[in-house]
Formats: structure tokens, sequence, C-alpha cells
């Protein structure tokens, strides 16, 4: 594919206009803005007031309240820090992560993680568009002023309005509505935690025994694998408009800062809820809308119910727009807003079928979450170990030519995403769904207890299948770089 079939027409455009640029090399005219920029859009897409209710599955592994705030912190920064790093591609090849991607992959060779993480993006899609819809029925319930079918209209027609029109604006449109977000949603989650600060029991909190250093492990490994794994295929989406002298250390210290800062205060504070109230934590497993309302007096519901919201459309907002690039890069030759268009059309029919006609959506979609982050995190490792050989930036017109430096197909790096995945899988458990009941075939012969062990839950796989295609991209790939950046 050359570049003249893959690039669109430069120009951003302005903040009520339509980005033009879809998945091409941003001129060096339009490369702005500093490092700290990266803060807002990162911030605003997990600035998630359920973000509370990871407390209550931290926990449930069985340990004590510090074990937990480790363990959360150390997920959640150690996560983020490779969506930081990832970023770093962006500045280096103005072009969003999916088409980097082409450089370790091959030009036709990268179509396959591609998929995945476009069926990611949209699944993400779908789901917070049904929990904003889902959530708004449980506040108007509350609240009572109805609830029901027209308030799931009316609250699902506003959220996907927001979501695809930011989407089919683009960046500047993007940056803007986040930065808005951003400081709206602090505002809002301070004055819930002054609310809820009488709820905090320090002494029964700090009760609870410790638990094991497997316990700790998985627990940590489940912070880890839900929070920035998930967002790295998006990492250098927004990174790319940055000039390239921005510094790299910036760019992946904004980044993580803006994503696990949020994530940490908040996973703290669901902690200490949930320490102090066993009752609370077995709500939050199956309402965490619901739960969390009971604790606030009722003239706080439409904040909170309007924080919630945001938090929600904030991390949409983000995934319709690297899922349309992600169209793009797999080869969809349309222009990027008609590809964030056809993505809003999925994520609306998906999200009716959930919302309206699904007679069970959490477990099935916790299950398809775990089986496209084993794949997502093995490309995400020879991704990051792709850009550590690299010393030169990106080949612009390499990227669309699979003639050029990069070639077509890169066979090895299929191979390590192939490999890892049949390993994580074999890692991880699912028992949210029927038909993903065959993971977890490995947990017995490595000698982790099988499927009912103390690592079952653990999502240990994800974890193997990072290391997996980082480790062996190293070994097997070197000399491929290095070819590559001598011709």
């Amino acid at each position: 594919m050359s570049s003249s079939t893959q690039v669109e027409k430069p120009g951003s455009g302005s903040t009520l206009g339509v980005e033009a640029n879809g998945i091409n090399v941003i001129d060096e005219s339009e490369r702005h803005g500093r490092p700290f920029d990266l803060f807002w859009p990162w911030a605003a897409s997990n600035i998630s007031i359920l973000g509370m209710s990871w407390g209550a599955y931290v926990l449930s592994f069985g340990i004590s309240l510090w074990q937990g705030v480790v363990a959360g912190l150390v997920g959640a920064i150690g996560s983020f820090l490779l969506v930081g790093l990832a970023a770093i591609a962006g500045k280096r090849g103005s072009a969003p992560t999916l088409t980097l991607s082409r450089a370790p992959y091959g030009v036709r060779g990268n179509v396959v993680p591609g998929i995945v993480s476009y069926l990611l993006l949209v699944g993400w899609e779908i789901a917070l568009v049904a929990i904003a819809t889902f959530a708004s029925d449980t506040v108007f319930t509350r609240l009572g002023w109805g609830g029901g079918n027209a308030t799931k209209v009316v609250a699902f027609l506003c959220v996907v309005a927001v979501i695809v029109g930011a989407g089919i604006l683009g960046f500047a449109a993007i940056m803007k509505l986040q930065k808005w977000l951003t400081i709206a949603t602090i505002v809002a989650t301070v004055v819930f935690m002054a609310l809820t600060l009488d709820h905090i029991d320090l002494g029964a909190a700090a009760d609870a025994a410790p638990g094991g250093g497997t316990a700790w492990i998985g627990a940590m490994l489940l912070v880890f694998t839900g929070f920035g794994i998930g967002w790295t295929n998006c990492a250098a989406d927004y990174s790319r408009y940055l000039p390239r002298s921005a510094s790299s250390t910036g760019i992946a210290t904004w980044t993580t800062v803006g994503a696990a800062l949020p994530v940490c205060v908040l996973i703290v504070y669901g902690l200490l809820l949930c320490a102090s109230d066993p009752q609370l934590t077995d709500k939050m497993f199956t309402d965490p809308v619901g739960a969390l309302t009971t604790l606030v007096p009722d003239w706080f519901l439409v904040p909170f119910f309007l924080v919630a919201v945001a938090g929600l459309v904030s991390g949409a907002v983000l995934d319709i727009y690297s899922s349309g690039l992600s169209l793009l890069a797999i080869g969809l030759r349309v222009p990027r807003w008609v590809a964030a268009g056809l993505d809003g059309v999925l994520m609306i029919l998906g999200s009716i079928y959930v919302i309206w006609f699904a007679a069970d959506f959490l477990g099935p979609f916790q299950g398809f979450l775990i089986t496209l982050g084993v794949p997502l995190a093995a490309w995400c490792g020879i991704f990051l170990a792709d850009l550590l050989l690299r010393k030169r930036d990106y080949d612009a017109e390499a990227l669309f030519d699979a003639g050029g430096r990069y070639g077509s197909v890169n066979g090895a790096a299929l191979a390590l995403l192939v490999v890892g995945s049949l390993l994580g899988w074999g890692l991880v458990t699912n028992t949210y769904a029927a038909w993903l009941s065959w993971q977890g075939y490995l947990l017995g012969p490595f000698g982790l207890g099988g499927k009912e062990g103390d690592w079952a839950f653990a999502n240990v796989g994800v974890a193997v299948a990072l290391a997996v295609g980082f480790l062996g991209y190293l070994l097997l790939c070197a000399g491929r770089v290095r070819r590559q950046e001598d011709r």
C-alpha cells in the first residue's frame, strides 16, 4: 500500500471543525503544544468515580487494607507507565499508535493486532455507554424522577451524541472537551469525598488480617491488567501532535501522571470505604453506582450523576477516536471522520442490545476484556521492545509502503503474538461465559493450583504475554531493526 492511497489531506482543523488528519504523518506545521498538555485527556479519561469500586475487587483477594493500598498503587502506576512509554512513539513518528505498529509487524502483518485493537476499543465504547445509561436510571429512580425506559432513552441519546460528536470532530475538540471535563470531575469528586468521609472507620478498616504473597500479587495484577494495558494501543494518538523537539521524559511523565493519579486516588479512597463497610463491598460487585449513591444526601445525587457519567463519557471519547484510527490502520480507505462515524453506528447498535435485550452484560463483557487483553499485552511488549531498539525516528514513507524498510510481514513478531497469547490464555481463568471456560489450561501443569487455585483469578497470563512479547522481540528482532535503520 502506498502512502498516496492511505494518507488523508493534512489539516487538524479548529476546535469546532472536523479534523482532516487520519493515519497520515502529521505535518511539521501542525505540531504544537507541550508534554504537559497530555495530562488533560488522560486524566479526564480515568477520573471515573466508579474507579472506587476497584477497592472492593482488590479486597476480595483476602488482603489487608495496607496491602490493598500498595497493590493498587503499584498496579495502577506500573500499568500506566507502559502507556507513557508508548506515547513517546507518537512524537518520534507523528502518526497514530496502530500506524506506528507497522514498524515491528510489517505494513500488512499489522492487520492482525489492528483487528484486536479495534474490537477491544469498540467493546469498551459499548460498555461505557451502557454503564452510563444504567447509572442514569439508578440515580433518577432514587430521586423519584421516573426511571425506566424513558429515562434510559434520553440518557442514551445524550451520551451517544457527545461521544460520537467529539469522535467525528477529532483531536482539537477532544483536547478542549477533556480539559474541562477533568476540572469539573475533580471538583465533584472532591465534594463526594468530603460528603462521605464520615463513612470511613480507620479502626475497622485496619482490622483485616494480611493475606499471603500470592493474594497480594493477584490483587496487584488485577489492577495492572484492568487499567493501563487497555490504553496502550491509544498511547501515541495524542502525543503525535507534539513537536519532535518535545521532551520524551516529559511525554512519558505527563501521560503516566495524568492517567495514574486519578486512578490511584480513587482506588485508595474506595479501599478505605470498602474496608470500613463489608456490606458496601458486597454491593459494589452487583451495582457500583447504586452502592455509591447510598453514601450521599439526595441533594448531591444530580452532581454525583453528572460526575459519574462525565467520567464514563471521557473514556468513551478517547476510545471512539482511537478505534476510528485503528480501522484506518487496518486498511479501510475512508476519511477519519467517516471511520469515527462507522464506529459510532456499531457502538449504538451494540449498546442498544446490551441495554434493552441482553440478559447479562457485565459477565460476558469481563470475559471479552480478559480474552482480548492477553493478545493486547503481547502486542504492547513487542511495540515497546521495537521502540527501545530504534535509535532513529520512524520512516514516514515506509509506514505506508509494504516494499519499504519495514517490509510487508514480520513473521517473528506475529509468532511472538501467537505464542504470547496461547501462554497467556492458559494462565487466566474465565468463568464469566461458558464458551470461554477453556482458558486456564496451563494453571495446573505450571503448578499454580489449577482453575480453582490461589492464582486462578490473578490474570498472570496478561503479565506473561507482555513479557513474552517484550523479551522475545529483543532476542529475535534486534538484528532486523538494525538492518532497517542501516538502509
